[in-house]
């Protein structure tokens, strides 16, 4: 049994926290997700999880695999697009609905449990930049570590993760007052809707220079 590596565990939560706090589809739905406090423990928990085993197909070898396959970028690529053009479409959408703006707003109103969980599984299965960041990036650096310290790098990148997405889910309730204007979530819309279409731009035209597609 291999002796416990602190150092591989800062330099993997390091690198974890500097890729995953980012304004990003995750992060912009979490924040949301904790402002109106609903299914907030379901919505970090669920990423969080989906962080870690994707870390961990990364740092065991799967990044690898996912770079090598044209076909596999090729679906992550149109199918993430798509799906990340239809959120943005939605929170634009939102931006002129000032009866869904409210807090204080209805039960009824806010996503379900069913509809939250579907949410964060497409967010983050269908969304290729989760992939960039966990599969790839994180493995490729977890990669140049021997053998029996990968296991320590991929701890300290899913501790960043957990870390992350709780203190932000329940460091959002904080922002209510705030978000009891109108105003206040006309903008997060606009933000969040602008945010997914430059990353369903940058899936489309940017996957070459990310350095994603096969040379």
């Amino acid at each position: 049994m291999s002796s416990f590596c602190f150092t591989a565990l800062i330099e993997g939560f390091v690198t974890g926290a500097g890729l995953i706090i980012a304004i990003g589809a995750q992060n912009a739905f979490v924040l949301k997700q904790g402002i109106l406090k609903n299914h907030v423990f379901v919505t970090v928990l669920l990423c969080a999880v989906i962080d870690a085993f994707l870390i961990t197909l990364g740092v065991g070898g799967f990044g690898r695999l996912l770079t090598s396959s044209s076909l596999l970028l090729s679906l992550a690529r149109w199918g993430g697009a798509a799906f990340l053009l239809y959120y943005g479409f939605r929170s634009f959408r939102a931006v002129f609905k000032t009866e869904s703006l409210k807090i204080t707003q209805g039960k009824d109103s806010l996503p379900n449990l069913k509809e939250t969980i579907t949410t964060v599984l497409a967010l983050s299965l269908l969304n290729p930049h989760v992939y960039l960041d966990t599969v790839v990036l994180v493995g490729s650096i977890g990669a140049q570590f021997p053998s029996s310290e990968r296991p320590f790098f991929a701890l300290g990148a899913i501790i960043a993760s957990f870390t992350w997405f709780f203190s932000m889910g329940f460091g959002a309730r904080y922002l209510g007052p705030l978000f009891q204007k109108p105003i206040a979530w006309k903008i997060l819309d606009f933000i969040i809707g602008c945010v997914m279409w430059l990353l369903a731009l940058t899936l489309v035209f940017g996957m070459q220079n990310m350095g994603c597609t096969p040379q």
